[in-house]
């Protein structure tokens, strides 16, 4: 969700590193190694993801519960002090992967794909080991040796190209088999070492689970599926041109490994299950058509899910009055849920009653204990009433999420409209460019900084902000 609590699909490119796909090689080695040159030692922020068009969704209850997965895993590998974030990607393609030391991504095709805590939980055990095992670096190291030694193979053929080409009859033909040939080898050893790399993921994930007390069994199960579908696909490619170690190999080593586990037989916790099925639900109205939503949660399912699905597809594709009156039987049935006052306050705001969204949300904002996303939403709501008193309490909402939230160009857009209620000008040009910087348009951030110079008492704080962004060299946003 850009607008948090709103999710809007943007294409974006379907790759990875690592992880849980296969590829034909020449497709796995292009990817691997645009994305390890661009993982350099800076670290990939999700602001900075958005504007390299990876479509990034932000939503409280999901990053919670993830959160909720993640932390123990982090624990266990020695990274709980790292403040590794998990960002979600709207992309239906199953993958999960890593790009730097501080992020794991995962698409919501994953999350679709897992049916328990345990299989999310599982993806999380596999990228945390490359994570712990600074592959992403070591890739990059590979990645550099194989580069200079396919120039120097490169250069090889060449030079028996043009020494075939004066001697004539065919010799062409030797001199581009002496490039391809070096070539091809090259690509096998590196596709081998990334291969290594995912068993060693496997093995540390596994060794996670076992130290957090949770069983493996969730990565096996999706790595069966995975295996499956695979199989299919691959039939035709060389087992060597792999990125990953050929499935069915993959999934016997997995096997015999955390069935060794104590914890091989451990249950999810029925109430952590009941929220990744509410997570589930929550991507299918949001993200899916409404037939499809009908489909999957038919009207004769009255369970929390369902219903929550429904709901979430009727504001988004129906009658809004409709939708709030399933929303309001949700929140009769669970005073206390943050999400469901959420859901009331954004239908309400996004069908143009920003006035009656003001106090779903206000409750929202309590029982998330201030959540920046839903406080964000609050103030949104309450600019949209246009009134000059509430743009007061707006700026005080939208400056504290951002204290926790520094990289959200929308509440730097709506706090720059709060400023703009208040006839604060200055301070209005100030939050347009920081918002316009955090959507990577220097451009604009510039031009907005330096109005906001004229305007503000120099040498002050706000001032010196302006004067940086001003400032700031072209590259320093990446």
């Amino acid at each position: 969700m850009t607008e948090p609590g709103k999710i809007e699909p943007r294409s974006a490119p379907r790759t990875s590193i690592s992880g849980w796909r296969t590829a034909p090689a020449a497709r796995v080695l292009a990817v691997a190694m645009a994305l390890a040159t661009a993982a350099g030692p800076a670290a990939v922020t999700p602001a900075q993801a958005q504007g390299r068009a990876m479509p990034i969704i932000r939503d409280t209850e999901i990053e919670q519960l993830l959160r909720d997965y993640a932390q123990p895993i982090l624990k266990a590998a020695g990274l709980a002090k790292q403040n590794v974030k998990v960002v979600v990607l709207n992309d239906r393609a199953f993958n999960a992967f890593v790009m730097d030391g501080r992020h794991i991504f995962i698409n919501t095709g994953a999350l679709f794909d897992a049916k328990t805590p345990n299989e999310v939980i599982g993806v999380f055990a596999h990228e945390t080991g490359h994570l712990a095992g600074g592959h992403l670096l070591k890739l990059r190291e590979q990645l550099a040796t194989a580069q200079t030694a396919s120039i120097v193979a490169l250069l090889l053929g060449v030079g028996a190209a043009v020494a075939g080409a004066r001697a004539g009859s065919g010799g062409g033909d030797i001199g581009a088999a002496a490039i391809m040939a070096p070539q091809q080898a090259i690509q096998r050893t590196l596709l081998a070492y990334v291969r290594t790399q995912e068993d060693s993921a496997d093995h540390a994930g596994a060794k996670f689970l076992n130290a957090t007390g949770q069983s493996g069994r969730g990565m096996l199960e999706l790595f069966k599926r995975l295996s499956s579908e695979s199989m299919f696909n691959s039939r035709f490619i060389d087992p060597y041109m792999q990125s990953h170690p050929m499935p069915a190999e993959r999934v016997a080593a997995l096997d015999t490994l955390v069935r060794a586990s104590p914890h091989f037989n451990a249950k999810d916790p029925d109430a952590l299950q009941a929220r990744h099925d509410m997570m589930r639900a929550k991507l299918s109205g949001f993200l899916e058509r409404p037939d499809t939503v009908a489909r999957r949660y038919p009207l004769g399912d009255h369970s929390m899910p369902a219903r929550y699905a429904r709901a979430i597809s009727a504001y988004r594709h129906s009658d809004l009055r409709q939708a709030v009156a399933q929303i309001d039987a949700l929140i009769a049935a669970q005073p206390a849920n943050p999400y469901f006052y959420e859901l009331k306050g954004q239908a309400l705001l996004e069908g143009g009653r920003a006035a009656e969204a003001v106090a779903p949300l206000r409750q929202a904002v309590q029982l998330s204990r201030n959540a920046p996303l839903i406080q964000i939403m609050l103030g949104q709501a309450l600019i949209g009433t246009n009134n000059k008193q509430t743009a007061e309490e707006a700026v005080a909402l939208l400056r504290s999420a951002l204290l926790r939230e520094p990289e959200a160009p929308e509440a730097y857009s709506q706090l720059a409209m709060a400023y703009g209620r208040k006839g604060d000008l200055a301070q209005a040009d100030l939050a347009s460019a920081q918002a316009a910087f955090n959507r990577g348009d220097m451009v604009t951030a510039r031009q907005l900084a330096s109005r906001a110079k004229t305007r503000l008492p120099i040498g002050t704080p706000a001032w010196v902000q302006a004067d940086d962004i001003v400032n700031l060299k072209p590259n320093a946003k990446n």
